[in-house]
């Protein structure tokens, strides 16, 4: 989110034009069914939580949300025009081993190993629905063989967002437990054994307070169960972290 306040055109080059090819490349090549990244942050200026698939989402507050919403609008194009069935996966917070380097989780694990201090946002007290990256892929894995269908029962006087009369379904994919940004940091730092230096700031533009993930719809379909608690799945990526940049 925030790399899209400085670099708005990459967001466009990669959210809305690269996934309009991937949408033609699917449509040319007959595929069975696509599954895409989306994210919580289509959930924008909502505040009802947990925040549900079925509610509407048409308030981002920043480029990269608006984007991934448009990547939502431009499947459900697709499934209507041309029966391509496709499914949404709404990520919240991942976390883990082989993550992006400007990831929360990284940037506080450098700074506190090299004794700098780490900037916490919002005073931290951002609560996220913090998912360990085995979590999300096991989600993924199920959601690829459960084939986007059709629902009879949808309404245009009515109109569910998750779901359609073309064959189009969103998903939340979270851990359902949303924790403090304070409550993660002292878990990083008992993994680290060593306290951080904090810069306590305002929330940054185009940030939420916060998420919580409804992933009752998951859980139905596919039977989705999250199951790593932060201490465990932070403790793991230290372990890798320490492990591949040798410190």
């Amino acid at each position: 989110m925030r790399y899209s306040l400085q670099n708005p055109h990459a967001y466009v080059d990669s959210n809305l034009v690269g996934f309009v090819n991937i949408l033609e490349a699917c449509r040319h090549h007959d595929i069975e069914h696509l599954v895409y990244a989306s994210t919580s942050s289509v959930y924008g200026a909502n505040t009802r939580m947990p925040f549900s698939v079925h509610d509407n989402v048409d308030h981002p507050v920043s480029l990269y949300a608006a984007t991934k919403k448009a990547n939502e609008l431009m499947a459900h194009t697709y499934s209507h025009l041309y029966g391509l069935p496709t499914t949404g996966l709404r990520f919240f917070t991942v976390y883990g081993p082989w993550g992006r380097p400007d990831m929360a989780l990284f940037l506080f694990t450098r700074n506190i190993l090299a004794g700098e201090p780490i900037d916490v946002f919002n005073y931290g007290h951002h609560r996220r629905d913090f998912t360990y990256v085995d979590d999300i892929v096991e989600g993924v894995i199920r959601v690829l063989d459960r084939v986007a269908t059709p629902n009879s029962e949808w309404s245009g006087d009515a109109p569910d967002p998750a779901t359609s009369l073309a064959p189009y379904r969103l998903y939340n994919i979270g851990s359902n437990r949303p924790i403090e940004l304070m409550r993660y940091i002292e878990v990083l730092e008992d993994c680290l054994g060593r306290k951080a230096s904090k810069n306590l700031l305002p929330m940054q533009l185009g940030d939420v307070p916060d998420t919580y993930a409804d992933v009752d719809a998951l859980v139905e379909d596919v039977g989705y169960q999250p199951d790593t608690p932060i201490e465990e799945g932070v403790a793991r990526f230290v372990a890798w972290y320490r492990e591949y940049y040798r410190v």
